[in-house]
C-alpha cells in the first residue's frame, strides 16, 4: 500500500479527532491507535508533524493526539526506534511546558506521554526533565508533576534520581510563592516519601540494595522543616490537605531524634487542622502515618500528647458515618487504625477514656465510644483480656440508653463480646438479657407505614439484629451453651419477652438437641436448683397456649410445639414417647397452613387432646394437682390477652378433668369464678367452657358449686365482697350472672349424657329461669346461647331414650320476646342470630308447636332478619351504642341469615310435605319482589335452602300432588333475570330443587338423573354475566326444562302468574317473563286453546302498565306472531319509516324473519330493487368551493337497512340460503356502490341521517354468511377486521381481497354461481363497483379451487379486458389478478405465458401510473409467474428482463426495491449455466450485499432471499455456502463478521474482479441512506484489512481515500465511525 495512502487517511482521522459525535471520537481513536500499533513509527510522526504544523490547534483537538501519541507509546514501546522515542521525548517537554500558564488537560497529556517513555527510558526522560529542573529557578508546574508521577510508576528507576532531585528542589521550596507550585511540590514531596518507603520496603528487587533510609533523612528533614512551619499554615484547604499528607508519609523517614523533637508541635498542628478543614479523610491518614511513625520508634514525648489526641480522635469517631459517601466511610477507618496503634501502647489509658465517655449519654458521644470499644475487643484482643471485668461492667450504662441507634451499637459490642468470651464472665447474663429483651420488641411501624428519615434504626431493624445474635450466640459460640440452656427457659413464661419467644425457642431446640444427642447431662434440668426457672408445669402450659395461637408473636406454634417436644423428658419423664408420636404430626399441619385456612376451632380441639392424653401418660395426680393450681394462678398473665386466656380457661378445664382430689377442684373452681374479669365476654366463655369440662368428670360437685356461687356475696351490691373480688368494685352484677348463665349451659352440653336429663329442669333451668326477664344485653345473649346449648345437650340425650320437654314453648316465647325487643332498624347484637340458633335446637324437640305457634315463631323471625338495611348501610351511632366495625358486620350479618336458614328448616323438617313448604313459604313469597336488592337476595337465598334441605330430606311414600309448583315457578322462574347477581344463582337453584320434587312426587327414583333438569346448572355460568341477551337466552333455556316438566294442570297457574311478572318491581325480571312466557307459549300453548282470548285480553291490560322497552318488543313479537297477513303494507311502513330505525322498528323487521315464506318474498323484492335502482346521486358540495359529495339515494339504503335486521332474526337462514349467490353478489356490488357515500338527510328533520352507508351493506354481508353458516369465512373476516377496511375507502380493496381468499378457502362450492352473478357488474358504469369486482376476481386467481371449478378461463380473460379498462386503479388490480395465477394455479402459468409476459412488461413501462403502483404489481407478479414458466418461454427475455429492472433497485420507494430485487432472484433459475447471467449477477452483487443494511426490514428480506438463490449462480463454493448458511429470511445476520468473511472469499476466488467491485463499492458512498454508506464503508474497510500485499495493484487507493475521507465528513455519525474504522485497516 502507497504510504502517501496511509499518511493521508491518519490525515483525516487526525483532523476527525474531535468529532462532535462522542462515538465517532471513540472510533476515530481506535483506529489512529490502530494504525499506531501496526506502523507506530510512521504514525508518531505523523502526529508530531501534525501537532507542528499546526500550532494553534484548540487544546481539546491537541489532547486527542496528545492522548493518542500515549496510548500508542504505552502499547508498543519496544517496537519504537530510539530516534523516534528521542523526538518523541522533547515534543511532549515542549508540549508540556510551552505555556507559562497552567492549562491543566493539554499539559497533563503531554506529562501522561512522558510517564508512559519513562517505564523503559527513564535515563531520557530525567535527562530531558532535568534540564528544565534548574537550581535556583522555579520550574514549570508539570515538570514537578511529571517528577512525581514517574516515581509512582517506575520506583525502581527513580528512587536513585532522588537525592539529587531533593538537593535541587530544597532551595525552590522557598521560592515558591503560588499557591499551586506549593501544592505541586508537596504533593511530589510525598510521592517521593512513597515510592522511597516502598523501594525500602523491596529492597531484595531493587537495583541498588545498598539505599537506605538516612540517605534521605537530612532532605526529607529540612523539606519537613519548611512543608510544617510555612505551607501548613496557608488559607488555601486544598493545599493544606496536600501538606498534611505529605508531612505523614514524611515522617517515616525522618530520623527518629528530629521526629520526637516535632511530635509536641506536629500532633496539635495536624489536630488543629480538622477544625479548619470538611474533608477528614487525608488528615486521619496523616495522623495515622505520624502514630505509626511514633510508636514504631518507641516515642517517649506521644504520650503527653494522649488526652488531646484522644479527644480529637473521638470527636471524629463520633462523627455520623455516611455509607453511600465512600472518605466518610474511609475516614472512620483510618480513626479506629488510630485507637489500635494506641491501644497497643497504652491499653490502660486507652480503656479508661472509653469507659469514661460511655458514661456520657449524648447519643453520637455513646455511639462513637460503642465503636471504638468493639474495634478493640476484636483488633486488640490480648491487650484487652486483662480489662474484660471492666468492659462487661461499663457496658450497662449505654444499654440503659433510650436510642435506638445508640443500643444497635451496644447489640454489635455483646455480639463482638461473646465470640471473645466475655459472656461466660460475671455479669455476662445481662448482657444475654439485653438480648432477648429487644428481640421481644413490638413494631415502631404499622404495616405499609415507612420510616422518613433513612439513618432511623426501627424497632423492627433492631429486633431482627437481636433474632440474628441470638442465633449467632447459640450456633457458633460453642462455649455460651452451659451460659444459655438452661438459662434461657426463665424469658419464655414472663409476658414481657412473648414477642422474643420464637427465636428463644428456635435458640433452645438448637441447644437442646446438641446436648441430648451428646448425652450431656447438663441436659436433664434440676428445677429445684435453678431458682429463677418456672416450674416444668408452667413451662408446659405456656408452651400449650402460645401453640394455641400458632401465628401470633411472629409465628410461635410450631418453635413451642417442637421445644415442649424436646424438654418433654424435663416437663415429666412419662411423656416422652407419647409426644415423640403426638406432636411431629401437629407441626405438620402448621407448616400446611396459614393464620387464614387454619381451622382453629379444630386445632383447639386437638391441643386440648393432647394434654387430656398428657395427663393420662403421666397418671400422678399429686403432678396434676399442681398443674391446676399453678395454671389457676398463671391466668393473669393473660390479662392483656383474653383469646390465650380464654384457651388456658379450657385447659384449667381438662386438667381438672383428670384431677380426683375434690377439694382442691373445688377450690379452683371458687377460684376461677372469684378472679375472673366478669366485664370481658371472652373471658366469660372461656370461664363457661372450662367450668363445662370440669364438670364431664365432677358434674354433683360443679352444680353445688355453681348453685353456691349463685348464692354468695357476689351477688349482692354490699362493697364487702367486692374487695374480696380483687378491687373490682366497677364490676356490674349482671356481667357475673351472664357468666353463671353460661356456665350452666356449658355444663349442660358437656356432662354425661346419662346424667344430665334429671338434672335440666331441677338445677340448670331453675337457675336461668328467674334471669327471663332481664333488659340487660349481656345477659340476654347468655341466656339465648345457654337455652341453645341446653337444646343441643337434650337432642343428644334423646337419641338414647325418650323425652318430652315440657318447658320448650315457654322457652321459645321468651326468645322471641328478647328478638321484638331489638330494634328494627339496625342489626347492633348478636340477640337475632343466637335466639335462631337456639330455637333451631329447640324445634326437633317433642312437643310439636301448634299452627298458630309456628305462624308467629317465622313471623316474627322472617319479619325481623328481612327487612334489616343492608349490610353496607351504616347505622345512625345512638347514645349507648358503640359503632361496630365494617368486619364485625359483616360477620354478624353472616351469622344472622344463617341462623335464619337453620330456623326455617327445623320448621320445615317437622312437617315436610307441600303443606308444610307453603306454611313456611308464605312469609317469604311478599318478600321476592321487594323494591330493595338485599331483601330480594335475603329471600331468595333463603328459599333456595328450604328447597334443598326439602329434596334432600324427601322421602315419597305415596303418589302425591305437588299441588304449588305452578305458583312457586312462576314466582321464582322471572327471577333468573334479577338484576342483583346472587339473586339469579340462587333462583336457578330454587327452579332445580322445585323439579327434582316434582319428579320425586312423579316417582322416580332417588338417584334419577334428569338431563334436562341438571343443565339448569350449567346455566350460572352465563348468568354471572350480566348481558341481556344472555340472560333472555338463559331464561328461554330454563323455560324449556320447566315446560317439559311441568303438569297440564299446573301450567294455566304459571302462565298467569308470568302475567302478574311483566309488572314486578324490577325491569330485568319483567323482561325474563315476557321471555320465559313466550317460550312456554311456543312449547306448550297448543294445550291452552280455551285459555287464548282470556290472555290476550290480560295481555292487554297489563301492556298499558308496561313501560319497559324490551317487555314491549317482546310482547308485540307475541303478537307479530300472529300478525303475517298483509305483507305488502307492512313492508311499504316500514321502508317509509325515518332512518335510522329505532329500535321498535328493527324489532318488527327483525321478527318478518321468523316465517320463511315471508322472508322470502321479502328478499326477492328488496334485490329487484338494488338492482335498478340509482345506489346514490352526485350532490355539489357547495356554491363556492365546487366539487360534489356522493349521496345515498334513499328507497335502497332503507331496504338495504331492512334486509339486514330481517337478516339478524335466525329464522332467516332458510330463505336466504336458498338465494345465497344472487344475495351475495347483490350486497357485495352494493357495498362496493355504499363506500364513500353519506347518509340523506331526513325529510323531517333535515339533518343527515346518522347511518354508515357502507356499514349497513357490510354488516348485512356479514349477517348473512352468519345464516350461510361459513363461520369459518366469518371467523377469518372477523380476525383481519377486514369489515372495517370493507366500509373505508382508502382500505376498501384490501377487505374485499379478504373476503374474496376467506370465500376461496372455505365455501369453493358456491364460487361458480357467485362469479356468474358477479360478472355482468365488470362493464357496470359505475367505477367503484368495476374496483370491488376486478378486486374479487383478482384474488380469487391465487386460489386453486378455480381451476378445480373450471372458472379459470372465465377469470383470465375478464383479467385481460380489464388491462386496458380506463380506470388505473382497475388496471392494477387486472395486472395482480394475472400475477396471482402462478399462486393459484401454477400450473396453467405456460398456457398463458405469453399473454402474462405481455402484460407484465407493458405494466413495467407503464406511463400513466401515479405511485408506481402498477410497475410495482407488474414486478411482483413477474416474480410469482417466472417461478413456473419453463426455460424456453424466458429463455430469452431474461437480459432484457434483468436490464429493466436493474434502475428499480435504487428506487426511493420501498416496495419497488423489495419487489424488483425479489424478481431477480426469481429470475436466477433462467440464467444458471450463462456466463452473461453470471457477468449481470456480479454485476448487482454489491448492491444486494450493501442492501442487506437497508432500513426497511422487507428490502433485507428479499435481498437474503435473492443472494440465497443466486448463490450457485455467482461461481464460488465458499461463497455460495455462505449464502446459503447465513441469509435465512428470520435469522439475524452480524453483517460486520459476513463481510469481512465475504471480502476474504472474493479476494481467492475473484482477483481479477476486485477492481470493479471496489469501484461499484465506493458509488454507494454517495448512497441516499445512511445505512447503505455506512455498509459501503465497511465493505472497504474489510477489503483493506484482508487484501494481500500483492493485491493492492488491482485498487485504486487515491479513490477509496479519498472517498473514506469524504465519509468521515458525513452528516450522520453512525457513518462516520465506519469510515473511521475503515481507516484503521490501512496497514
Amino acid at each position: 500500500m502507497d504510504e502517501t495512502d496511509v499518511e493521508q487517511v491518519t490525515l483525516a482521522l487526525l483532523d476527525a479527532a474531535t468529532d462532535k459525535d462522542a462515538e465517532v471520537q471513540e472510533q476515530v481513536r481506535k483506529s489512529m491507535l490502530t494504525l499506531g500499533k501496526q506502523q507506530p513509527d510512521r504514525v508518531l510522526a505523523m502526529c508530531q508533524d501534525y501537532l507542528l504544523k499546526h500550532p494553534k490547534l484548540v487544546v481539546s483537538h491537541r489532547v486527542v493526539i496528545l492522548q493518542t501519541i500515549e496510548l500508542i507509546v504505552g502499547s508498543r514501546i519496544e517496537a519504537i526506534s530510539y530516534p523516534r522515542i528521542k523526538s518523541i521525548i522533547s515534543l511532549a517537554s515542549d508540549e508540556m511546558t510551552r505555556s507559562k500558564e497552567v492549562i491543566p488537560d493539554w499539559q497533563q497529556a503531554a506529562s501522561n506521554i512522558l510517564v508512559a517513555v519513562g517505564n523503559k527510558h527513564i535515563n531520557d526522560i530525567m535527562e530531558e526533565i532535568l534540564s528544565k529542573f534548574q537550581p535556583g529557578v522555579l520550574p514549570h508546574f508539570f515538570v514537578v508533576q511529571t517528577l512525581a508521577n514517574l516515581s509512582d510508576s517506575n520506583v525502581y528507576g527513580m528512587v536513585p534520581f532522588l537525592n539529587a532531585i531533593l538537593g535541587t528542589m530544597l532551595p525552590m521550596l522557598s521560592m515558591a510563592k503560588q499557591d499551586n507550585m506549593k501544592w505541586v511540590f508537596s504533593s511530589a514531596l510525598c510521592h517521593f516519601s512513597d515510592s522511597i518507603l516502598e523501594y525500602l520496603a523491596n529492597l531484595d528487587k531493587a537495583p541498588d540494595p545498598t539505599v537506605r533510609k538516612d540517605t534521605f533523612s537530612s532532605e526529607i528533614y529540612a523539606a519537613f522543616d519548611i512543608l510544617f512551619n510555612n505551607w501548613l499554615q496557608s488559607r488555601e484547604s486544598k493545599l493544606r490537605l496536600t501538606v498534611a499528607e505529605a508531612v505523614g508519609s514524611m515522617c517515616h523517614l525522618m530520623a527518629s531524634d528530629k521526629l520526637e523533637e516535632q511530635i509536641p508541635k506536629l500532633i496539635p498542628a495536624i489536630l488543629s487542622l480538622y477544625k479548619k478543614n470538611n474533608e477528614h479523610y487525608v488528615i486521619s491518614k496523616s495522623l495515622c502515618q505520624v502514630l505509626d511513625a511514633s510508636v514504631n520508634m518507641g516515642s517517649r514525648v506521644l504520650e503527653t500528647q494522649l488526652d488531646s489526641l484522644l479527644f480529637a480522635l473521638h470527636q471524629q469517631v463520633s462523627a455520623p458515618v455516611d455509607y453511600s459517601n465512600p472518605p466518610t466511610i474511609k475516614n472512620h477507618n483510618e480513626v479506629l487504625r488510630c485507637f489500635s496503634l494506641l491501644a497497643n501502647s497504652f491499653p490502660d489509658r486507652l480503656v479508661m477514656f472509653v469507659i469514661q465517655k460511655l458514661e456520657n449519654s449524648n447519643e453520637r458521644n455513646r455511639m462513637g465510644s460503642l465503636a471504638v470499644l468493639r474495634h478493640l475487643i476484636n483488633s486488640t484482643t490480648s491487650t484487652m483480656e486483662s480489662k474484660k471485668l471492666l468492659i462487661v461492667a461499663s457496658i450497662r450504662q449505654p444499654m440503659a440508653d433510650h436510642s435506638n441507634k445508640v443500643k444497635k451499637r451496644v447489640i454489635q459490642v455483646i455480639s463482638a463480646m461473646a465470640h471473645h468470651g466475655y459472656l461466660e464472665l460475671e455479669g455476662g447474663e445481662l448482657l444475654v438479657r439485653f438480648i432477648v429483651q429487644h428481640c421481644a420488641l413490638h413494631d415502631t411501624y404499622q404495616r405499609g407505614q415507612k420510616p422518613t428519615d433513612p439513618e432511623e434504626v426501627t424497632n423492627e431493624a433492631l429486633r431482627s439484629m437481636c433474632d440474628n445474635a441470638l442465633h449467632l450466640l447459640t450456633t457458633t459460640v460453642g462455649r455460651l451453651a452451659d451460659v444459655l440452656w438452661p438459662k434461657l427457659l426463665y424469658y419464655l413464661t414472663p409476658s414481657q419477652y412473648s414477642n422474643a419467644t420464637t427465636p428463644l425457642c428456635k435458640s433452645l431446640i438448637v441447644l437442646g438437641n446438641k446436648k441430648k444427642e451428646n448425652k450431656e447431662p447438663s441436659f436433664n434440668i434440676d428445677f429445684t436448683q435453678e431458682v429463677n426457672l418456672a416450674s416444668p408445669q408452667t413451662l408446659m402450659i405456656r408452651l400449650l397456649v402460645n401453640a394455641a395461637f400458632p401465628f401470633n408473636s411472629r409465628g410461635h406454634g410450631a418453635p413451642s410445639l417442637s421445644l415442649l417436644q424436646i424438654l418433654s423428658i424435663n416437663i415429666h419423664p412419662n411423656t416422652e414417647i407419647l409426644w415423640e408420636k403426638e406432636i411431629p404430626p401437629l407441626l405438620t399441619i402448621l407448616e400446611e397452613s396459614t393464620a387464614e385456612s387454619l381451622d382453629k376451632k379444630h386445632w383447639d380441639e386437638k391441643l386440648l387432646k393432647l394434654l387430656s392424653k398428657t395427663l393420662a401418660a403421666i397418671d400422678d395426680d399429686k403432678w396434676v394437682c399442681q398443674l391446676a393450681a399453678e395454671e389457676t394462678r398463671y391466668l393473669s398473665t393473660y390479662n392483656n390477652a383474653l383469646e390465650e386466656k380464654s384457651f388456658l380457661y379450657q385447659c384449667i378445664g381438662m386438667t381438672l378433668q383428670q384431677c380426683f382430689n375434690k377439694e382442691l377442684v373445688k377450690k379452683q373452681l371458687q377460684e376461677i369464678l372469684l378472679t375472673a374479669r366478669h366485664n370481658d365476654a371472652i373471658e366469660r366463655e372461656g370461664v363457661a367452657m372450662g367450668i363445662g369440662l370440669c364438670a364431664n368428670s365432677h358434674l354433683e360437685g360443679t352444680l353445688t358449686k355453681l348453685d353456691e356461687f349463685g348464692k354468695s356475696d357476689a351477688f349482692k351490691k354490699s362493697p364487702s365482697i367486692f374487695n374480696l373480688l380483687k378491687e373490682r368494685n366497677d364490676v356490674e352484677v349482671e356481667k357475673v350472672k351472664s357468666t353463671l348463665i353460661l356456665c350452666y349451659g356449658q355444663v349442660a352440653l358437656n356432662a354425661p349424657p346419662e346424667k344430665i336429663l334429671t338434672r335440666i329442669d331441677q338445677d340448670i333451668l331453675r337457675c336461668i329461669s328467674k334471669h327471663f326477664n332481664t333488659k340487660d344485653l349481656t345477659m340476654k345473649l347468655s341466656l339465648i346461647q345457654s337455652v341453645g346449648l341446653i337444646a343441643r345437650a337434650i337432642s343428644e340425650c334423646v337419641k338414647k331414650q325418650g323425652y318430652i320437654f315440657s318447658r320448650k314453648q315457654e322457652l321459645i316465647t321468651v326468645m322471641l320476646d328478647f328478638i321484638k325487643a331489638e330494634a328494627a332498624d339496625a342489626l347492633r347484637t348478636p340477640v337475632r342470630h343466637l335466639v335462631m340458633s337456639t330455637c333451631a335446637n329447640l324445634m326437633p324437640l317433642d312437643p310439636a308447636l301448634s299452627e298458630n305457634e309456628s305462624f308467629d315463631l317465622l313471623k316474627v323471625c322472617v319479619n325481623s332478619v328481612f327487612s334489616l338495611p343492608s349490610e353496607t348501610h351504616t347505622p345512625e351511632k345512638t347514645k349507648e351504642d358503640e359503632i361496630l366495625d365494617p368486619e364485625q358486620r359483616k360477620v354478624l350479618y353472616k351469622d344472622t341469615l344463617a341462623a335464619l336458614q337453620e330456623l326455617l328448616k327445623s320448621v320445615l323438617a317437622r312437617d315436610p310435605t307441600p303443606d308444610g313448604l307453603q306454611s313456611v313459604f308464605k312469609h317469604i313469597e311478599s318478600w321476592l319482589s321487594s323494591g330493595q336488592d338485599h331483601e330480594r337476595e335475603r329471600a331468595v337465598t333463603a328459599t333456595a335452602h328450604m328447597l334443598a334441605y326439602y329434596l334432600d330430606n324427601l322421602t315419597v311414600k305415596n303418589i302425591v300432588t305437588f299441588h304449588n309448583l305452578g305458583a312457586l315457578l312462576g314466582r321464582l322462574s322471572p327471577r333468573c333475570s334479577d338484576p342483583h347477581p346472587a339473586v339469579r344463582t340462587a333462583a336457578i337453584d330454587c327452579l332445580y330443587s322445585l323439579l327434582y320434587i316434582q319428579l320425586r312426587y312423579e316417582g322416580f327414583a332417588l338417584d334419577y338423573k334428569d338431563e334436562a333438569v341438571d343443565s339448569l346448572l350449567t346455566l350460572k355460568d352465563r348468568l354471572e354475566n350480566p348481558d341481556h341477551s344472555v340472560l333472555y337466552k338463559t331464561c328461554s333455556d330454563l323455560t324449556k326444562v320447566m315446560s317439559k316438566r311441568l303438569p297440564q294442570q299446573q301450567l294455566t297457574t304459571l302462565v298467569f302468574m308470568l302475567f302478574e311478572g311483566l309488572v314486578d318491581s324490577q325491569s330485568n325480571c319483567c323482561r325474563a317473563s315476557s321471555v320465559i312466557l313466550n317460550t312456554l307459549l311456543k312449547n306448550r300453548g297448543a294445550g291452552l286453546q280455551e285459555m287464548v282470548p282470556e290472555m290476550l285480553e290480560v295481555l292487554h291490560v297489563r301492556l298499558q302498565n308496561i313501560t319497559e322497552e324490551q317487555v314491549r318488543v317482546a310482547v308485540g313479537q307475541t303478537v307479530l306472531i300472529l300478525a303475517s297477513q298483509h305483507l305488502q303494507t307492512v313492508i311499504n311502513t316500514l321502508v317509509n319509516q325515518p332512518l335510522p330505525y329505532d329500535s321498535w322498528t328493527s324489532e318488527m323487521w327483525m321478527a318478518l324473519g321468523a316465517d320463511p315464506i315471508v322472508a322470502n318474498q321479502i328478499i326477492e323484492m328488496v334485490m329487484e330493487k338494488l338492482l335498478i335502482m340509482a345506489p346514490y346521486v352526485d350532490r355539489k358540495e357547495s356554491m363556492v368551493r365546487g366539487g360534489t359529495t356522493k349521496v345515498a339515494t334513499n328507497q335502497p339504503l332503507a331496504m338495504t337497512c331492512g334486509l339486514k335486521e330481517l337478516l339478524l332474526n335466525g329464522q332467516s337462514q332458510e330463505p336466504a340460503v336458498s338465494v345465497f349467490p344472487q344475495l351475495f353478489s347483490c350486497l357485495t356490488v352494493r357495498l362496493g356502490a355504499s363506500v364513500g357515500v353519506s347518509a340523506p338527510k331526513d325529510n323531517n328533520t333535515k339533518h343527515t341521517a346518522s347511518v354508515h352507508v357502507a356499514g349497513v351493506a357490510a354488516d348485512a354481508l356479514r349477517i348473512l354468511l352468519a345464516r350461510a353458516q361459513l363461520d369459518e369465512v366469518t371467523k377469518r373476516l372477523d380476525e383481519d377486521n377486514a369489515w372495517d377496511a370493507m366500509k373505508e375507502p382508502s382500505t376498501h380493496i384490501t377487505g374485499v381481497t379478504l373476503l374474496a381468499r376467506a370465500m376461496a378457502k372455505h365455501a369453493g362450492p358456491r364460487l361458480p354461481a357467485i362469479v356468474e352473478c358477479l360478472c355482468p357488474s365488470l362493464n357496470n358504469i359505475y367505477e367503484c363497483q368495476r374496483i370491488t369486482v376486478t378486486t374479487f376476481f383478482s384474488e380469487l386467481l391465487n386460489h386453486h379451487v378455480v381451476t378445480e371449478l373450471m372458472l379459470i378461463d372465465v377469470l383470465m380473460n375478464n383479467m385481460m379486458e380489464r388491462i386496458s379498462d380506463p380506470c388505473c386503479t382497475v388496471r392494477m388490480l387486472a395486472v395482480r389478478g394475472l400475477g396471482n395465477i402462478a399462486v393459484g394455479s401454477p400450473e396453467k402459468v405456460n398456457k398463458y405465458a405469453k399473454e402474462l409476459l405481455a402484460a407484465m412488461s407493458s405494466g413495467m413501462e407503464e406511463k400513466d401510473d401515479p405511485g408506481k403502483l402498477i410497475t410495482l404489481e407488474a414486478m411482483s407478479g413477474l416474480s410469482k409467474v417466472l417461478l413456473h414458466l419453463d426455460k424456453k418461454n424466458v429463455h430469452l427475455l431474461v437480459v432484457y428482463i434483468f436490464m429493466k429492472i436493474k434502475p428499480f433497485l435504487e428506487s426511493d420507494n420501498d416496495e419497488i426495491r423489495c419487489a424488483s430485487i425479489h424478481l431477480m432472484g426469481n429470475l436466477s433459475k433462467f440464467g444458471s449455466g450463462e456466463a452473461v447471467f453470471k457477468d449481470q449477477i456480479h454485476n448487482v452483487l454489491v448492491s444486494l450485499l450493501l442492501h442487506l443494511v437497508d432500513p426497511n426490514p422487507q428490502v433485507v428480506k428479499a435481498c437474503k432471499y435473492a443472494m440465497r438463490v443466486c448463490a450457485p449462480v455467482v461461481g464460488s463454493e465458499q461463497i455460495t455456502t455462505m449464502f446459503q448458511n447465513h441469509l435465512h429470511e428470520d435469522k439475524s445476520l452480524h453483517y460486520g463478521e459476513f463481510i469481512n468473511d465475504l471480502t476474504k472469499y472474493l479476494i481467492q476466488d475473484f482477483p481479477g474482479m476486485l477492481n470493479f467491485y471496489h469501484i461499484s463499492v465506493i458509488q454507494f458512498f454517495k448512497s441516499n441512506w445512511s445505512e447503505v454508506r455506512a455498509g459501503a464503508a465497511m465493505f472497504i474497510g474489510f477489503l483493506l484489512g484482508n487484501l494481500p500485499e500483492e493485491h493492492f495493484s488491482h485498487l485504486n487507493m487515491g479513490t477509496i481515500t479519498k472517498g473514506l475521507v469524504m465519509l468521515l465528513q458525513d452528516p450522520d455519525p453512525v457513518v462516520r465511525v465506519k469510515a473511521a474504522e475503515a481507516m484503521g485497516h490501512f496497514h
